[in-house]
């Protein structure tokens, strides 16, 4: 409620006042908030019960329940790999809040030992709570609707138009600083509403303007292609976890050696590769035919993905979203090079699998499925998922071969061979003389596997958001899947 009062304060204030009211008013909060810390019961020490607690929301970019009904989201995996290093038996337990606002309240009550919540990090939240060392930096923009609103250049161009942010957000300090110097610029702070919530009114003309980071912007345009990214708004700002000031200074401490560790050993590139790398790589365009063909031409083949997932195993999300990628489910679709099919199987792929006729629906399938699973046998067992199955799938575009070429040189250029965030920086350079002639299966075009692998990760997310996973109805899923692919392999033998 302090901040409420503070952020609705400081946007009525007139141009030409001083900052004491500013500070007046961080002053009040500070001595409010330490008052009622004073009768806060200290958490037990984690080094102690070797558990963590952590405080976060529900969101696209800190914790969400994925499509296999496991926890996921950038902050939760650095959580739980934050555990993992202090050691095998520590563990995390999420206190999850309704939405930003309630974070650090949260935490100052102490009831959590930090808060890993997509947090920038402001002057004002730096007058409550520490933070570690960012771990990612972003930019906040304008978002608009491109079918109904003119691209805003300048702050008069807001002025007079619906604008709203989530309360509590950076999103609100920032127009907040901004109205010292506009203070016509008027907009709301909704308490039950978040950045994605916003920015879904926005797609749908139901508000003009709302404002959002820039991470969060290119993953919300893959599901609201109308979504235009507007003019920028302050300087970048940093994203980091909060501690609170009176907090455990070894956790705290941990935290900070731990950012460093997973910076300088590449897992955190990868980490914000697996969330964010792919959410620039298709346009308007694209986004909105697939959309299109998502309520035409998927109902078609629905039946047939979900076949082949208890098949093999493979989310029949994903194996409608690689079909897309080959053939734009056109069940006829031939190539020059005579690849065909839903799946775009060659000839020889096709003989392997024993698939008798391309163009039928449910062979393709079926064959392109499994297909996938046996490249996937072939890349080493240690390279951890979600990486194996797209350098399985950079594998089904290229061939393995050249995957494992572009393996090889990542490992010379003391890059991670086992991380796709590592391998697709190598894979284009497959196509230089430099270095292909010194690899074993020589020139290729190197470029397009990286293409091919990043829209495919694109139209699974779009299709987890608005398609249903499927659970096989199979009394034991495990047995069920052994079974099946005890099945690959006979019929690869005959």
């Amino acid at each position: 409620m302090l901040q409420r009062h503070f952020l609705q304060l400081d946007k009525t204030a007139k141009v030409g006042e001083t900052d004491a009211m500013r500070w007046l008013l961080i002053f009040l909060a500070l001595f409010v908030l330490s008052a009622c810390q004073e009768s806060v019961k200290p958490l037990p020490d984690p080094s102690i019960t070797k558990e963590i607690i952590v405080v976060t929301h529900n969101g696209p970019n800190t914790y969400y329940i994925d499509g296999s009904d496991q926890p996921a989201g950038i902050e939760h995996d650095l959580a739980m790999l934050f555990a993992k290093e202090l050691g095998p038996e520590y563990t995390v337990k999420f206190l999850l809040v309704d939405n930003i606002t309630q974070v650090i309240p949260t935490l100052l009550k102490g009831e959590a030992h930090f808060a890993a919540a997509d947090l920038t990090v402001t002057h004002l939240r730096q007058h409550l709570v520490q933070f570690t060392a960012p771990y990612q930096n972003v930019q906040q923009h304008v978002v608009y609707n491109t079918e109904t609103t003119k691209a805003p250049k300048k702050i008069e161009d807001l002025i007079g138009a619906s604008i709203a942010v989530p309360e509590g957000t950076s999103y609100a300090e920032r127009l907040s600083e901004i109205a010292h110097n506009h203070p016509e610029l008027e907009w709301q702070t909704l308490k039950k509403a978040s950045a994605d919530e916003l920015m879904e009114q926005v797609a749908e003309g139901l508000l003009d303007f709302t404002i959002s980071d820039s991470h969060l912007v290119a993953m919300l345009r893959n599901y609201y292609p109308n979504l235009g990214i507007g003019m920028t708004i302050g300087a970048k700002e940093n994203i980091a976890w909060a501690f609170p000031k009176t907090g455990n200074r070894w956790l705290y401490d941990q935290a900070n050696i731990f950012f460093a560790r997973i910076q300088k050993d590449g897992r955190l590139r990868n980490l914000v590769d697996r969330y964010y790398g792919h959410s620039k790589r298709l346009d308007t365009l694209d986004v909105t035919t697939f959309l299109k063909r998502t309520r035409s031409l998927l109902p078609l083949y629905v039946d047939l993905f979900k076949e082949a997932q208890e098949l093999t195993g493979l989310d029949w999300r994903l194996l409608a979203a690689v079909s897309y990628r080959e053939s734009h489910w056109d069940r006829l679709n031939t190539s020059p090079t005579n690849v065909r099919g839903l799946m775009m199987l060659t000839e020889a792929t096709a003989d392997m699998l024993g698939v008798t006729d391309r163009l039928d629906a449910r062979q393709a399938i079926m064959g392109g499925a499994r297909y996938i699973n046996m490249l996937k046998d072939s890349v080493p067992k240690r390279v951890p998922e979600p990486d194996r199955t797209w350098m399985a799938l950079a594998a089904y575009n290229i061939g393995y071969a050249h995957v494992e070429d572009a393996r090889v040189l990542a490992q010379r250029m003391k890059l991670n061979p086992d991380s796709w965030a590592d391998v697709k920086k190598t894979l284009p350079l497959l196509n230089k003389a430099e270095y292909y002639t010194t690899l074993k299966y020589g020139y290729a075009p190197g470029g397009a596997p990286v293409i091919f692998v990043e829209s495919i990760r694109t139209y699974h997310k779009i299709l987890e958001k608005y398609e249903p996973a499927h659970s096989p109805l199979l009394p034991d899923f495990d047995l069920g899947f052994n079974l099946a692919r005890l099945f690959n392999q006979v019929q690869l033998i005959e």
